[in-house]
């Protein structure tokens, strides 16, 4: 096994550094680098195989487009694909940052794709999909963050599917809010942005993140559009405590978010942070109850929660669609 060396880039836009990625070998071919052990039982799931799973597999690759749902691995890959549902990954498949717990590939990305919107709306019409996830890699060399690409996505599926809901996942844009009011400017439902974990453990897990200017997006996107539900996620099992959860469950409702996702951490492979522990069932209803408990609009909360999990039920939450129906 060999690694590359980390590399640093400076435009005008600012510094991105990164870092060394595993370079699979003759002698390497890349198995043997998932976690090591046996997960616990409630972890477990069935293999992706399914008509509309190999359906919408094929959907995707005739487009050239990208699901997080296969770059981060996600444990509910075949549920959500089995009954038409799935997550968009726009901007490619190559992040300028390097989070340790995420599996999507870090390196220098590709030039943007003008016409990726309209190939999304068009996948999106061909699958009769009533509500769309998109999200995207960080791209932190373009003078947006590429806020553009979600606001045109947004604007093609208005046009080719109008009764469609639609949740952005965005990231941070670096605190740009100039680049999150051109997202906010094209009516999304639900607008996401994920804590991802507490603030003690923010320098290890999300190098690049700032744990006070996530929740400052969420507060900002909410004046922007009193209408737009807003929507962050934690991942558990990497060393928080309870408490520090409750706290950050306190301090998203403080800043206006009316959804949470809580899910358990999986290490994507060895080269990823490692699991401090599994939290168990009973401990994610238990956070269930706490967030019910704060006046959170939908609480999702268990081992293999993740962030776009049951979000076609959390659309329907929409004031939008009050407005819309009256």
């Amino acid at each position: 096994m060999t690694t590359k060396q980390a590399t640093t880039t400076s435009n005008q836009f600012g510094t991105i550094t990164l870092d060394p990625t595993p370079v699979v070998t003759p002698d390497n071919d890349g198995s043997g680098l998932l976690t090591r052990g046996r997960r616990p039982e409630w972890l477990r799931v069935k293999a992706a195989d399914s008509p509309k799973y190999r359906e919408l597999r094929g959907l995707f690759r005739g487009k050239h487009l990208h699901t997080v749902c296969e770059e981060a691995m996600c444990p509910n890959l075949g549920e959500c694909w089995g009954r038409g549902t799935a997550t968009f990954l726009l901007m490619g498949d190559t992040c300028t940052r390097s989070c340790g717990f995420c599996k999507i590939k870090t390196g220098r990305p590709g030039a943007l794709d003008p016409d990726e919107p309209r190939r999304v709306a068009e996948s999106i019409q061909a699958m009769g999909l009533h509500h769309a996830v998109l999200t995207s890699v960080n791209r932190d060399e373009q003078p947006d963050g590429g806020a553009w690409v979600f606001a045109e996505s947004l604007y093609w599926i208005r046009r080719l599917v109008p009764g469609c809901t639609v949740e952005v996942l965005i990231p941070d844009f670096k605190g740009d809010w100039a680049a999150l009011q051109a997202v906010m400017d094209a009516r999304p439902e639900i607008l996401n942005h994920n804590t991802e974990t507490v603030p003690r453990l923010y320098k290890t897990v999300r190098p690049q993140a700032k744990y006070f200017r996530t929740l400052e997006l969420l507060q900002r996107a909410k004046q922007m559009d009193p209408l737009a539900l807003t929507k962050s996620g934690i991942m558990l099992g990497l060393g928080e405590t309870w408490d520090e959860v409750l706290q950050v469950m306190d301090d998203m409702r403080a800043h206006d978010v009316d959804i949470i996702t809580m899910g358990q951490y999986l290490q994507p492979s060895r080269f990823h942070l490692p699991i401090a522990r599994y939290w168990t069932p009973d401990e994610f209803a238990r956070l269930k109850e706490e967030g019910d408990a704060r006046g959170f609009q939908w609480v999702e909360s268990g081992p293999l929660v993740r962030s776009s999990y049951h979000a076609d039920g959390q659309a329907h939450l929409s004031p939008r669609l009050d407005l819309v129906n009256q």
